[in-house]
């Protein structure tokens, strides 16, 4: 792939967990943390409950999950403008499964993104639903993961 332009993002994570003894076990510290970046609200992180963290903070596998799906969204909206497809409202229940494998590794192996999308003609569903391919090729998180990203899209 040529280089039209190169991009950076920073962010900084820090672990809030150090109950007094750091990690002197795995259930003597908490897996909450911090994610900031210059300019924008916090977000509370933790681990999946399942991995000994808060079920109230958003956790790495939930922020991926909503990166492929946010990404996506915005790729489909600025697809749906070069077509003149006029999107009103989009939402979407998107879902990604993680699989473990004894030795405490795991990854992703897939993500299904379920867009609904309102338009403002009914008429050009079917031209809507087709876009979400072009949008797919388009979103920057989607090319980067290693795992198939799905889509079950509804134009109305």
């Amino acid at each position: 792939m040529a280089v039209k332009a190169e991009h950076s993002y920073r962010v900084n994570v820090e672990w809030l967990g150090n109950r007094g003894t750091g990690t002197s076990g795995f259930r003597d510290y908490s897996r909450r943390n911090l994610v900031t970046a210059s300019g924008k609200p916090a977000l509370n992180g933790s681990a999946d409950r399942t991995f000994h963290g808060d079920a109230d903070r958003w956790n790495p596998e939930e922020l991926l999950l909503a990166a492929l799906s946010q990404c996506h969204m915005l790729s489909y909206l600025h697809v749906a403008v070069r077509h003149g497809v006029i999107v009103t409202a989009y939402t979407d229940a998107a879902s990604g499964v993680l699989v473990t494998s004894p030795d405490g590794a795991g990854r992703f192996s897939g993500a299904t993104l379920r867009p609904v999308v309102t338009l403002a003609d009914a008429a050009q569903a079917d031209l809507a639903n087709s876009l979400h391919r072009e949008a797919a090729q388009k979103c920057f998180i989607a090319n980067s993961v290693n795992f198939p990203v799905s889509h079950e899209p509804i134009a109305r």
